[in-house]
């Protein structure tokens, strides 16, 4: 991989507006700032890219270098990620179909950053989350944050953000809601249960991040459709909230909720199976396509 840690010396010096991480064909692992074809707004359609070296939470540059994208990789690399933060009940109907009240707050949970995962990653399930029932999906609008910040009002909130992209709050329901009381970090917390991407796009390119069309795919059938309208704490009230007394994090993470239409809400619910390819995508940002995989039997963990 290219060392993010060489001070840049050419190149004009921007931001990039569609950052990916990506496998080039030359066999190396690049951050760049993706080319699309006039009209293409779907990131996972990126195959060139230009070249960004540098740091990109702070000084990088955009390189007239193009390489060519054999896969794309979660948009950020594990050592530059710091806190996935996530948001339950963020949508008005979402909480309907929960038969639960709209929360006075938003309701913080978090993942580790071990279940942060590509695009196009499987989604592995362990034998702890095979058992029973509940395996579900979650589209959502993700808020990279790129400047760090504390008690940060919601005026100032948006200058302290990257970028946005769409991603799956893979949970399992009975974990999460029912054995052991109620088990919400791990019943969504498993590795590769935070698939994101396909890249991350700047405001400037994303427009207003309140009026976007997000939806979910399961196996071509589009099961959640919804706007990002129906958010009931925005970008702003969110990023001032969660900083209240706690520092927000240049490769923060927040997931800020999903739309009516998990499996959960369902009558009868709809659970996924492994083999299951479940997409979720956002408008103007793109998709991810992830296959649902259950992985082999291990001998369980003496409690």
């Amino acid at each position: 991989m290219m060392s993010l840690n060489t001070p840049p010396n050419s190149s004009e010096l921007i931001n990039p507006q569609r950052l990916v991480r990506f496998l080039a064909k030359d066999g190396l692992v690049y951050y760049g700032d993706a080319i699309l074809p006039n009209g293409v707004t779907d990131l996972a359609r990126t195959t060139q890219a230009r070249i960004i070296k540098g740091d990109i939470f702070g000084q990088h540059v955009v390189t007239d270098q193009i390489a060519e994208v054999k896969t794309l990789l979660a948009p950020l690399a594990p050592q530059d990620i710091k806190t996935v933060r996530c948001l339950g009940l963020n949508y008005a109907q979402h909480a309907k179909e929960s038969n639960l009240p709209i929360p006075k707050y938003p309701v913080l949970f978090y993942k580790p950053a071990t279940s942060v995962t590509g695009p196009t990653d499987d989604i592995p399930v362990p034998p702890v989350a095979q058992e029973g029932e509940g395996l579900d999906y979650e589209c959502e609008l993700v808020i990279v944050i790129g400047k760090a910040g504390r008690d940060i009002p919601a005026s100032r909130a948006l200058d302290h953000v990257l970028g946005y992209a769409v991603g799956n709050d893979v949970s399992h329901r009975d974990w999460q809601l029912k054995r052991g009381g109620g088990q919400w970090g791990f019943g969504k917390g498993f590795d590769g249960w935070a698939p994101f991407g396909p890249g991350i796009v700047s405001s400037k390119i994303l427009g207003d991040p309140h009026s976007l069309r997000i939806e979910t795919k399961l196996n071509g059938k589009v099961v959640q459709s919804s706007t990002t309208r129906d958010m009931i704490f925005g970008v702003k009230e969110a990023i001032a909230f969660l900083s209240q007394g706690t520092t927000l994090q240049p490769g923060d993470l927040i997931y800020t909720g999903t739309p009516q239409g998990v499996g959960m809400g369902r009558k009868p619910p709809l659970w996924l199976k492994n083999g299951d390819l479940v997409e979720v995508s956002l408008e103007n940002v793109g998709s991810c396509v992830n296959r649902v995989v259950y992985s082999p039997s291990t001998p369980a963990a003496k409690l």
